[in-house]
Formats: structure tokens, C-alpha cells, sequence
């Protein structure tokens, strides 16, 4: 799966479709990031500008 115009996703859309892949295909971000094959600095950036960062413990991103 590819996202294309990744900055131009709401945080809200973004967040859901990293969560789901996590929960379902990814074992951990690192391979959500192959996975969807995305650029990881700016799904980073573009989901801590929305307050949400990554918790291995769970494996999904969650509201700081």
C-alpha cells in the first residue's frame, strides 16, 4: 500500500490508516513504514504535530 500525498492527509486519516496497519500487517513501525511505503520523518512529524507518537508497548500510535 502506497499513500500518496501523505502531507496533504488530515492527522485524524493518517493516524487510522497507521494504526489498522499496525494492528492487522506491521509487527512494528519499522515495518509499517515499508509497508506503506512512506517517507517515516514525515509520518512522524505530521502525527506529533497532531499530539499522537508511537507506544511499542501496544504497537499503535496514541495521544501524547
Amino acid at each position: 500500500m502506497h499513500i500518496d500525498n501523505l502531507s496533504s492527509l488530515p492527522v485524524e486519516i493518517l493516524l487510522g490508516i497507521a494504526n489498522e496497519q499496525l494492528r492487522l500487517n506491521c509487527k512494528d513501525k519499522a515495518a509499517l513504514f515499508y509497508d506503506l511505503d512512506i517517507n517515516s520523518e514525515l509520518l512522524e512529524q505530521k502525527l506529533a504535530a497532531g499530539g499522537y507518537e508511537y507506544d511499542p508497548t501496544s504497537n499503535q500510535y496514541k495521544i501524547r
